[in-house]
């Protein structure tokens, strides 16, 4: 019996040994989340009617090209609205193949006769729904790598609202609100396009557009702005870097943006540029052109931007380019700073209620159950120890509703040490001496708290699952007080009864 309890308390030296070194103050393990330690609160919508956009454009462009490559006769394709196209005077002993091709390419549009020689194609309404959802969960992982470019610790980045088209960004800990939202909205898109005709200062003086060319702007060096006609499909885009960084312009000794191409990004442009030597290529960013150098040779998988970038400007640019283009815009509805004294406050404030709370719970305890009061005194701060010591341990945000967790967590710890000394009690008004009654209270008390605190954890996961971040610090919080809850009432509680009684042959009565 001896030895069993020496190994028992060997074993919980050691755990409250390690729970120590965990929370000690140079490690600083436990991050605090944006209530407490101050940062940034932004609420975004997302266009996906811009995806949606990008989508009809992109279709009828590719629609074109393959009918002109099958030598399939038409007009023109034109674009009617979001997910809506019209190919005028399609030639009307092809339409069988026509129609094969859109049921291999593209299955998800819906062809119909727009009367006489015109066909519709419509994008189907679930169709578009899951491309709406598609935007979104694509647009906040690229928000989500460009926050970690930034550096900023345990952010948050989800879902916000029931429009299903909100995100929700908290970056705890930075203050450079407008760097950040300039960072997390910055659309990105590069494109590399094969230049027709331009510079002119007037578009009315290039050559009239058909459905594959488009007129885009560019600011000359003179500060004035020009137009050059492109070619509407790209050739490389900004899915096919595989990085970007800041550079310096060897010939003006200015900053720029060096990228590279992953290999089959490099392979076309490698076919790309060597069938277009002595043109010029329009590198395009956000629908502008920065620049447009004549092809000398083939390139392969390095290329640059050339512009008017400050370093920070360079730098920023590479950034979000590193981290993708986003896949429609971003426009901001909520911005909150929250200030590190007002964290500072928060903090103050919890942990007085904390304290305040313990302390009386503890006072209550040991007046009520006498000197076993103190036993669940010993229970109920290991409980506290374990739970401080398991957030550092897994690097948990600590967020002003996970204090409020930790201050349930001392309510429901007493609620187990009351269930216990109630339960040995009884049997002790029932004639069991106090050994006897010890040892039947804990085994017959021990799944009414396990099923207790089950139930309790089960509301925790829940609300883990579907809430966001400060909900989710509650969550957490409690999830593991509740954990540490059983363990502490019904081993640590168990064992200090043990502990004393050792020492006694006799026990006839117990303080409680």
């Amino acid at each position: 019996m001896k030895k069993k309890l020496r190994t028992k308390g060997i074993a919980l030296l050691a755990l409250v040994a390690g729970l120590v070194w965990l929370i000690h103050p140079l490690r600083e393990t436990i991050v605090l989340g944006l209530d407490l330690q101050g940062g940034i609160h932004l609420v975004m919508r997302v266009h996906t009617e811009d995806a949606l956009r990008v989508i009809t454009d992109e279709t009828g462009e590719q629609l074109a090209e393959r009918l002109d490559l099958e030598e399939i006769d038409f007009a023109d394709i034109r674009t009617e609205g979001l997910g809506d196209l019209t190919i005028l005077d399609l030639d009307g002993a092809r339409r069988t193949e026509v129609e094969n091709i859109l049921a291999f390419n593209w299955p998800g549009w819906d062809f119909r006769s727009a009367g006489g020689n015109d066909w519709s194609l419509t994008l189907r309404a679930s169709e578009q729904l899951a491309l709406r959802g598609q935007t979104v969960t694509q647009a906040m992982e690229t928000v989500r790598r460009r926050v970690d470019e930034l550096g900023v610790a345990e952010p948050v980045i989800t879902t916000h609202g029931n429009t299903g088209d909100q995100i929700l960004v908290q970056l705890p800990g930075y203050d450079d609100s407008a760097r950040a939202k300039e960072i997390i909205q910055a659309t990105a898109q590069l494109e590399l396009r094969l230049v027709q005709a331009g510079p002119a200062l007037d578009p009315a003086a290039l050559p009239p557009l058909n459905s594959s060319l488009q007129n885009l702007e560019t600011v000359l060096e003179t500060g004035a702005t020009a137009w050059y006609q492109v070619n509407r499909v790209a050739a490389i885009t900004g899915r096919d870097l595989r990085n970007a960084r800041q550079g310096t312009d060897f010939q003006t000794s200015t900053p720029n943006v060096e990228f590279s191409l992953h290999a089959d990004g490099a392979a076309r442009m490698r076919d790309f540029t060597g069938a277009n030597i002595g043109r010029q290529m329009a590198i395009v960013l956000d629908g502008l052109v920065f620049s447009a150098p004549v092809i000398q040779s083939p390139i392969y998988d390095q290329g640059q931007i050339v512009g008017n970038f400050s370093v920070e400007e360079a730098l920023d640019l590479a950034l979000v380019l590193r981290a993708g283009a986003l896949p429609a815009s971003l426009e901001y509805q909520e911005e909150r700073t929250v200030g590190p004294s007002l964290g500072a406050d928060s903090i103050r404030s919890g942990v007085t209620a904390s304290i305040a709370g313990l302390a009386g719970v503890l006072v209550f305890i040991i007046f009520y159950y006498r000197l076993s009061g103190l036993n669940a005194v010993t229970a109920l701060i290991l409980n506290l120890l374990i739970l401080v010591g398991a957030m550092a341990y897994f690097a948990a945000t600590l967020t002003l509703p996970g204090i409020a967790g930790v201050i349930l967590t001392i309510g429901m710890g007493v609620d187990a040490n009351v269930l216990i000394f109630e339960r040995i009690k009884e049997e002790m008004r029932g004639g069991k001496p106090p050994r006897t009654a010890i040892s039947v209270g804990f085994s017959r008390v021990f799944w009414t708290i396990v099923d207790a605190n089950m139930t309790s954890l089960v509301a925790a996961a829940i609300l883990f699952q579907f809430g966001t971040g400060p909900v989710q610090g509650f969550a957490v919080t409690l999830s593991i007080g509740l954990i540490s809850n059983v363990f502490t009432a019904m081993f640590v509680s168990r064992y200090i009864f043990d502990l004393v009684l050792s020492g006694r042959r006799h026990v006839a009565r117990l303080s409680i």
